[in-house]
């Protein structure tokens, strides 16, 4: 079975965060780096060339394919800043009525800008995803 494109590397999250060319969502992308951060209690790490996970968990698709995945992350899109927020949004209508400008996928919110968003409710977002997602962590030691 081939494996995931999208691994974890060496390179350098702050040389890749400095290179945006938008200063506004350079900055974003680093306060959005700082909550998620704090949330996971793991530091960045690059996952290809554009995505920036914290944490690690391992998944198996019913066909059997498995890889890993970064339990929450973030990549500097061209449209939008795009948020990667693995439980998805089903329960969480009322945190998004109160979120403001955004538009979700499976697992993804999209954003234009941070100044569009209620950033207490993005964080209790990021929050509850890392909760979330702990059970399947393997990025963690053993308790």
């Amino acid at each position: 079975m081939a494996e995931n494109k999208t691994q974890p590397t060496d390179a350098s999250v702050e040389a890749f965060l400095a290179a945006i060319p938008d200063p506004t969502r350079r900055e974003d992308c680093r306060r959005v780096a700082s909550m998620m951060q704090a949330a996971a209690g793991a530091p960045p790490v690059m996952w290809g060339a554009s995505i920036v996970g914290f944490g690690r968990y391992r998944y198996t698709y019913a066909s059997g394919r498995s890889g890993d995945w970064p339990i929450i992350g973030f990549s500097p899109r061209k449209n939008d800043l795009t948020l990667y927020l693995m439980p998805g949004f089903e329960q969480h209508a009322d945190r998004l009525a109160k979120l403001g400008k955004h538009k979700t996928g499976k697992s993804c919110l999209y954003l234009k800008k941070l100044a569009d968003v209620d950033l207490a409710v993005l964080e209790e977002l990021i929050a509850w995803s890392v909760q979330a997602m702990a059970p399947q962590r393997t990025d963690l030691p053993a308790r």
